[in-house]
């Protein structure tokens, strides 16, 4: 039987496993799939862990994306380019680093048929998916990308991959056309962003990386004035049909029962 993990830190909110799970029993694999809350120095003990066959993938969520690099023997193009590893498999004994972020936030923002050519861009957060949602804006030809975090040197720093940034204080706000939740704000219940979303104009898209739950503060903030809202769980199907596909070799299906399946 293979073995396939999500790590992170939190991790009891993720959904992969019950997602992955579901497709494996669809497909007929021999197969399973858990979660496991790591540390970051437990990271090597786990690349170890694949390379000897006691696991056969990985899943990265936060805060490891960038921490597993070290102990990865190749990455992928989108690897490579946003510095972001959410999948590994294993090829020969060696590790392969993959980035399925990229394609999860472009088709998620496609389905919904919004055309993010020449719009300014406003991500809250620098960690470790945003890079990939930048590069992914990037591929569509998205306009001005403005990025603010609480820590403004993390944001600074992504300026290393993309030279065209701009970089706004936290707390801030600018005119947008979208606005992209990329922080783990939200995941708790009493989560507060600190910014007031009430001095924006109408019309606005707000999308959150966050999947669960699905009505926190931004989601309050997005329902409002005639604002498009978005959550992440598109974002986190169609990565997780590419990774399922990087492992099995089969491309899992996303339809109403699996997003049903989900939600019960």
């Amino acid at each position: 039987m293979k073995k396939f993990l999500v790590i992170g830190n939190p991790i009891n909110h993720s959904l992969s496993p019950k997602l992955h799970n579901y497709w494996i029993k669809k497909n007929n694999l021999d197969s399973i799939y858990g979660k496991l809350e790591v540390n970051e120095n437990e990271l090597s003990d786990l690349c170890n862990h694949l390379k000897q066959g006691k696991l056969d993938g990985i899943n990265i969520t936060v805060p490891f994306k960038k921490a597993i690099i070290p102990h990865i023997d190749v990455m992928t193009g989108h690897a490579l380019r946003t510095n972001s590893i959410n999948t590994i498999s294993v090829d020969n004994g060696n590790l392969i680093g993959h980035n399925t972020d990229i394609d999860g936030f472009e088709l998620s923002i496609k389905k919904l048929n919004y055309d993010v050519n020449d719009k300014t861009i406003m991500i809250l957060g620098a960690g470790g998916v945003v890079p990939s949602i930048i590069y992914a804006l990037k591929r569509m030809k998205a306009g001005n990308i403005i990025i603010s975090n609480r820590t403004k040197e993390k944001a600074e720093a992504l300026k290393d991959l993309f030279k065209d940034l701009s970089v706004l204080d936290w707390g801030d706000l600018v005119e947008f056309d979208m606005i992209i939740n990329a922080t783990s704000i939200g995941l708790k219940e009493k989560d507060n962003f600190e910014i007031d979303f009430t001095k924006i104009n109408k019309n606005k898209f707000f999308y959150d990386v966050i999947y669960d739950p699905y009505e926190n503060n931004f989601f309050q903030a997005g329902n409002q004035k005639g604002n498009i809202f978005e959550n992440g769980l598109n974002m986190f199907l169609y990565q997780a049909q590419k990774a399922f596909n990087i492992w099995h070799k089969i491309e899992p299906v996303i339809d109403e029962d699996v997003i049903k399946f989900l939600n019960n």
